[in-house]
């Protein structure tokens, strides 16, 4: 009756895309939508397409140095820059972030640092956005050209409805 269900092993929340692996370095901005899970390091911004349910998570063995844009954000690794959590962010026991944090929900554990200001914040349209420089070249898919000095274009990484407003406004 009661006891006679076997109790199922509960599966990982979220569905993680894309794995960088403790083995890899990145340098450069990520764009991505779905999931991201990085054990490796980012040297660069990692940025939620706009409009995604992105969810970002960062394990204890990972490091970004960068800024971090995305609606669903967990962090148990070292960040060093600015992270803008635009739904929930969750800080776990060995996250040390050096930067500001923004946020409209955040769980914190015992032992998670941050060396930053924290924001609240209830609409992401009123959060200061981080600017990415990416590199143009030739075709329209934001890789860099190989046939000359590449071109720097600023573009910006804000939530929609911040058009014209920067991180010093």
């Amino acid at each position: 009756m009661f006891g006679s269900k076997k109790n199922k092993p509960r599966k990982p929340s979220g569905n993680f895309d894309t794995l960088i692996s403790a083995k890899t370095r990145v340098d450069g901005h990520i764009a991505f939508s779905g999931g991201l899970h990085v054990d490796g390091t980012v040297s660069g911004s990692i940025i939620a397409e706009t409009g995604s349910q992105g969810l970002f998570r960062l394990s204890e063995a990972g490091e970004v140095l960068g800024d971090i844009v995305a609606p669903h954000v967990i962090i148990n690794g070292k960040v060093t820059g600015d992270v803008y959590a635009l739904e929930h962010l969750e800080l776990a026991e060995k996250a040390a972030i050096t930067g500001n944090v923004y946020y409209k929900l955040v769980q914190m554990a015992a032992g998670a640092s941050v060396n930053g200001n924290m924001v609240h914040h209830l609409d992401p349209a009123s959060l200061p956005h981080p600017t990415i420089k990416r590199l143009e070249g030739p075709s329209s898919d934001g890789l860099a050209d190989t046939s000359g000095a590449p071109a720097e274009q600023e573009e910006s990484a804000e939530p929609a409805g911040n058009e014209g407003k920067s991180e010093n406004s």
